[in-house]
């Protein structure tokens, strides 16, 4: 997944911070978001940096990240695929992407109310959650204003790459936008350091 990914990175529902630690391991400046306290202690204990928030919410960077992450079946964040890729296509800003790892079955498309049982058998109230497979995310993507361009298989997983369309802009435009990023992305990392 992260050989197509371009820095700066959003990782929504980062949870311990796996891909933000693949993405320090080959210099990719990567942030994650979870909505659970805990999974953004660990992530942040483990050396990433995390945030705890909601994508829905207000976060640093709209609009200039490069690529942003939906991985283990975080498509079905809020239960609504359509308006959570809308967001994320938002956040990527002009010429990001989003990369959303899917169901294998491609025709998947369930929309619903999930629980979490832990391990001592207690069950979470029930929240809004979706499956989408590696066909019906071209629909779900086109619902939002976005467009498939690449889909692959690795290791029995399967995921997609999402882009919003390029709008015209010029070199000025492009390099003030860039230095822009990298000085927030510099200013967010300070900023978590405890």
């Amino acid at each position: 997944m992260l050989d197509r990914a371009v820095g700066p990175v959003l990782d929504v529902g980062c949870g311990p911070g796996r891909m933000l630690h693949a993405a320090a391991a080959r210099a990719i400046p990567a942030v994650g978001i979870d909505v659970v306290p805990h999974a953004v202690a660990r992530a942040r204990g483990a050396g990433g940096l995390a945030l705890h928030r909601s994508v829905f919410a207000r976060l640093p960077l709209e609009g200039r990240w490069r690529s942003v992450l939906l991985m283990d079946g975080n498509i079905g964040i809020g239960g609504d695929p359509s308006a959570l890729l809308h967001r994320c296509g938002g956040l990527a800003g002009d010429g990001g992407t989003v990369l959303v790892e899917v169901e294998a079955d491609p025709g998947l498309a369930i929309i619903g109310d999930c629980t979490v049982v832990d391990g001592a058998g207690r069950e979470s109230a029930p929240f809004a959650w979706a499956r989408v497979g590696r066909s019906a995310i071209r629909e779900v993507a086109a619902d939002a204003g976005l467009t498939v361009v690449e889909q692959w298989e690795s290791v029995g997983r399967h995921f997609v790459r999402i882009a919003r369309p390029l709008r015209t802009t010029s070199a000025r435009e492009r390099t003030r936008a860039f230095a822009a990023t990298a000085t927030t992305t510099a200013q967010i990392t300070a900023s978590a350091i405890p």
